[in-house]
């Protein structure tokens, strides 16, 4: 099988490890460890009865239940998609439109694919890896105006938080600025850096959310995307009728009131990556850089394709290489984190090769 893109195949790893995919245990894919919430899969068991008719093509209801996690937003605001994936692809068709787009790497490669897919010019600007941080590059252009803005907060793969302070400035100096925040739901709402409250001041901002990631349903493909009305009924126009299943909408009504879920998640996320990072720090060759998200970016003094290897072959455990980030090449990789027991069996299991 050919080496996967993204993290999560199963498939490609259970091949590689000789096992049934159902044994790897998968620190590839940055999916919350604790869900999916029983308030998801209740909803999927009531659901069932709806899958004899077509979803409402506006998706008014789900847009009303996503409305109020943003309280000051009007559900127009709210265009929910296929995953972040099917949204993204639309951003990028406006930013395509531009002159050029600026991208923050390394960067996520589905940023590329859309923008490709669309005949779009992309300026890269390389991110400064700092353990103590990772500060915007200047982005200051000749024609600003005339450019397009496409980045994530926090960011992947390093996990670095920004300030939403750093990116306001940008939204006057932009055509259009897109920002991607499928992981800020990770942080408790009196750390996030949201530009949400931002969107309705600023008709050039889109920004993009996902909820597989925070409630564990990356099979369910679901994600929302917040920018001007005008602009969604735009994108609506473009897309296929009825992208979101009535399963996923009925799950994600659901989830986005589960309170007790969010809680839980919050509390575990602190800890658990505090166990994860201090691990990682302790084993030779291995440098962890802190993230405010629910993954880690780690530096390594070996191969990280082969250590990925090594670790399916011996261990049965899935990391990430970052052989899809450019900048970064094979001395990379990055890991979810996962409950204590799991991150322990990692680390016992990247002890063994380390000391080898």
């Amino acid at each position: 099988m050919k080496r996967p893109t993204h993290g999560g195949n199963l498939a490609w790893a259970a091949s590689l490890a000789s096992c049934p995919p159902s044994v790897i245990l998968d620190f590839s894919a940055s999916i919350n460890p604790l869900g999916p919430p029983k308030t998801a899969i209740a909803a999927i068991e009531s659901g069932r009865q709806d899958l004899v008719a077509y979803p409402d093509p506006n998706y008014y209801q789900l847009r009303v239940s996503l409305s109020q996690l943003h309280p000051t937003l009007d559900p127009d605001w709210i265009l929910p998609g296929n995953g972040c994936a099917e949204l993204l692809t639309w951003a990028c068709r406006e930013l395509a439109q531009l002159e050029e787009t600026c991208l923050i790497t390394p960067a996520f490669s589905d940023y590329r694919r859309a923008l490709k897919a669309f005949a779009g010019k992309i300026r890269e600007y390389l991110l400064e890896l700092d353990i103590a941080g990772c500060p915007i590059p200047n982005l200051l252009s000749p024609n600003p105006n005339f450019l397009g803005l496409l980045l994530n907060n926090p960011h992947n793969p390093t996990g670095c938080l920004w300030d939403k302070e750093e990116i306001l400035p940008y939204l006057e100096q932009f055509a259009l600025v897109v920002v991607d925040e499928a992981f800020m739901d990770f942080l408790p709402p009196t750390q996030q850096q949201s530009l949400i409250p931002m969107v309705q001041e600023h008709p050039n901002l889109v920004i993009l959310r996902s909820l597989t990631k925070f409630y564990s349903l990356p099979g369910l493909r679901i994600g929302y995307a917040v920018a001007h009305p005008e602009r969604l009924q735009r994108w609506q126009q473009w897309r296929d009728p009825w992208s979101v299943n009535a399963l996923a909408a009925a799950a994600a009504r659901a989830v986005v009131q589960d309170t007790e879920f969010q809680q839980t998640t919050w509390a575990w996320l602190e800890s658990a990556r505090s166990q994860l990072f201090q691990g990682l720090m302790q084993l030779p060759g291995l440098q962890p850089y802190p993230g405010a998200a629910n993954f880690l970016l780690v530096k390594s003094e070996q191969s990280s394709s082969q250590l990925q290897e090594k670790l399916l072959k011996q261990s049965q455990i899935l990391i990430r290489d970052c052989l899809s980030f450019p900048e970064l090449g094979d001395r990379f990789f990055r890991v979810a984190v996962r409950t204590p027991l799991e991150n322990q069996r990692l680390l016992e299991a990247l002890s063994v090769i380390c000391h080898l």
